[in-house]
Parts: C-alpha cells; structure tokens; sequence
C-alpha cells in the first residue's frame, strides 16, 4: 500500500507539471532543461572520470596486502545441474588461499543437490547446504541462510553459471579494504554474445552498464550491486539486517539500504563476471520485467530514507534522484504525446513540432551514450559501434518502455506478488575456450 501511494503521488504530480508546463510556457524550455541537465551531468562524469585516471596514473594506489580476508563465496542454486559443476571449478581456480565456497541447493527438482554434495565430497574448499522443500523462497531468504555457516569477514556472491578468471579476488579485495567502503561490484559481461540477436542486445546493454557504473564510480555516486559478482563486507550485511526477503531483486534492494547508512559501494571494471545472456524474448521479458519491478519498488520503499537519511552523502542522494526518473521517462514521454495530440485537435500544430523535437533530441542523447560506451569498453569501430546502438537503442525502446508502464499500472492496481522469473542457465552455445577450460 505504502509503495502504491507513493508512486500515485509521483505520477499525479508529473501530469500536474506537464499540464502547468504546456499551458504556461513554451515546450521548447523542456527541450533545452532537459538536454541541458542531461549533458552538463554527463561531462561532469567524464571529467571526474578522466581526472581520476590521470591522478592514478601519477600516483598509483598503494595496496594493502595486509588486507588479506577470509571470503566466503555463496552460489546459489535452483535446477542448476547444467551449469553448477563447471562454475564450482572455475570457482575454484581463483588465485587466493583464503576461500571457501559455500554451495547452496534452494529446494531444486534436478540432481543439483546430489552434484553439490559430490563437489563437497571432492574439495575441502566447498561445503554444501541443502534447504528443506518447505524453506521461504527467494534468493535473500538462500543468502540468509547461508550466513549462517559462512565463516568469511567478506561474503562474495555468484550466480550458478558465472565464470571468472583467476585474479578476480585480486583485483576486488583492494576496493573493498577502506573503512568507509560496503561493497564492491564487478563488470558483468555477457558471455554467449555472438549467439543470437537477444544476446548482443543483451551484451551491448551491459557495456552501456558498465560506463554508467563508471562514471557513479569516479563522482562517488550512487553505485549499484547486481547480484552476479559482488562482494561484501559482513560488517556491512550485519549493519542492514542482511538482505531482505520481501524483495523480488536482492541486489538492488541491498545497494539502496546501503547507500542509506552511508556505506560506499564501488564498481571494479578490471575484474569481470562471465555470465550467460537469455536466449529468447519470453525468457528475456520475464527477467527484465523482474529487475524493472524491483528497482521501481526499491525507490518507492525507500524514498523517504533517500531524503531523510544523514549518513548518505549529498552526491550518492543526487544521483540516486537523477537515476530515479529513468523509469519515469516512459511515463512522461508517452503523457507528453497524449496531451500533445489533443491539443493538435483542437488545432494548435505548433505542439507536435515541439514534442517530436524533445523525443529525437532524447533519443539521439540515448544513443550518443551508447556510442561512447561500446568504443570504449567493447573497442568497436565508429561504423559498427553506431551500428549497434541504434539496434540496441530499438530494442531498449521495445523491451523497457512496455515494461516500465506495465510495472507503474500493475504497482497501482494490483496486489504484491514475490515472483522471481527464474532464469534458466546451460543454455549458451558460444563460451569463451579460455574460461570453458579453466
């Protein structure tokens, strides 16, 4: 209910505005407010971004090799018995001696129990945990569980297809020794990219990730979890009670509880988590419907706090505001062209300019960001990075927007539900040989 008020709220006030707005100025001071904001925020973090380089160019950090914790890894598992003996050895190849691997089978109807138990039987390094069949559901409730036997001052948490390489600890643990820091993300990548059209949509949307965890990184903003490849302090989990099992998107609920007790979370792009993309738009759909729901309703929860909050810092409040109104835009934009076109039939021509203008200028703004990050971080050429930006670009447009107005109107006009959309892995067909025979 608290959660349906507040986003009633919200939308209430932005037809408000956008009715003030059209009868009282012109359109065209929205164009110019919002590409405005838009860049000037945007050069700022690319200043930031390349400032920082250059400073630890100069003045390489020096590394705390005193720094040296006992890491619990906890994988949890559900129907994983394709994947999950293959992403344990991986696991277990990760250049540092102080780990342990805590496999968790969440009431699976495959052989994944049995193949767990076998792994523990074979490495010292690995403990199973099976829970009942009658144990909550969810991935919190198997994190929480897991606690419980997890022996590790930092608790580093993989989805059961995940692949790393060997210095991945190595490159993570130095984020995470400062005292004011709660946790550090790595770079996701989609491993089977190459095998259809979903799965280089999916890649690209993960590189476009990756520069805006950059940039939040390097201003100290608001940087989030994403459950695949994040690493935690257990001071930090202890401070938030753990994660919370009334969420249908652990990482992301966690990142804002975080950031409300005023822990920093960094984002590690030199260490990558391999993960398999989706392979068909059902699959595709119901995992980004899960991930849309749960940003939306962690905003919603925590609103309050966000503002309220005396640990959180003023740079991780404003970016976590500035990051809000992405699921805003598909609201406001679609509000804009209805009220747009109904003063188009009462005969003022002059809006449909004004409107066509503001959604190209958002659109070409859209996909400049992806041009950048894919030359960036996926070093393609200017042809095929624009390339690959307006497909990608299209295919946000298709699969986000619907989403975000279905989540807004299912938030105000139904129940709660805590369905997860599990996604299914061991269906990549295209892997990586150096990471397969690891």
């Amino acid at each position: 209910m608290k959660e349906r008020i507040t986003l009633l709220i919200i939308i209430t006030s932005l037809i408000a505005f956008i009715i003030v707005f059209q009868n009282y100025f012109n359109t065209m001071w929205a164009i110019i407010f919002l590409v405005g904001f838009m860049t000037l925020y945007s050069i700022y973090m690319w200043i930031v971004t390349k400032y920082r380089k250059r400073i630890l160019r100069k003045k390489p950090p020096i590394i705390n090799y005193d720094f040296h914790p006992f890491v619990s890894i906890l994988i949890p598992c559900h129907n994983e018995h394709e994947v999950i003996e293959k992403t344990a050895q991986n696991i277990l190849n990760i250049d540092y001696d102080n780990f342990e691997i805590i496999l968790i089978d969440d009431r699976s109807e495959d052989d994944t129990a049995k193949i767990i138990k076998n792994l523990e039987k074979k490495h010292e390094k690995i403990t199973s945990l099976i829970r009942p069949k009658d144990a909550t559901a969810g991935k919190s409730a198997v994190l929480n569980d897991a606690m419980k036997i997890a022996k590790g001052e930092a608790i580093l948490v993989f989805d059961a297809d995940a692949k790393v390489e060997n210095d991945f600890l190595k490159k993570m643990l130095p984020k995470l020794e400062p005292a004011d820091v709660g946790a550090v993300q790595a770079q996701k990548v989609i491993i089977n990219a190459k095998q259809n059209f979903l799965t280089q949509c999916q890649y690209n949307e993960y590189i476009l990730d990756t520069h805006l965890q950059v940039g939040r990184d390097a201003v100290r903003g608001a940087v989030e979890l994403r459950g695949n490849g994040e690493l935690i302090k257990r001071q930090a989990i202890n401070n938030i009670n753990g994660w919370n099992e009334e969420t249908i998107t652990d990482d992301l609920d966690m990142s804002t509880r975080l950031h409300i007790k005023g822990w920093d979370i960094r984002f590690c792009p030199e260490a990558r988590v391999y993960e398999e993309g989706v392979i068909t738009f059902g699959a595709l759909i119901r995992q980004r419907r899960r991930w849309v729901e749960g940003s939306i309703r962690r905003y919603l929860e925590y609103a309050g706090q966000v503002f309220t909050s005396r640990d959180m810092s003023l740079r991780v409040g404003f970016d976590l505001i500035a990051y809000i109104t992405e699921f805003l835009l598909p609201f406001w934009l679609i509000a804009e062209i209805f009220f747009q076109a109904f003063h188009f039939i009462q005969g003022d021509t002059n809006c449909i300019l004004s409107s066509a203008i503001l959604i190209t200028t958002t659109a070409f703004f859209f996909i400049g960001s992806f041009i950048y990050a894919l030359r960036k971080y996926a070093n393609l050429k200017l042809k095929d990075a624009l390339w690959q930006a307006i497909v990608t670009s299209i295919y946000f447009l298709t699969i986000w927007f619907p989403i975000a107005m279905l989540i807004i109107f299912k938030i105000v006009f139904t129940k709660k539900t805590m369905d997860w959309g599990k996604t299914q892995h061991g269906v990549a067909t295209v892997i990586a040989e150096e990471l397969e025979n690891a």
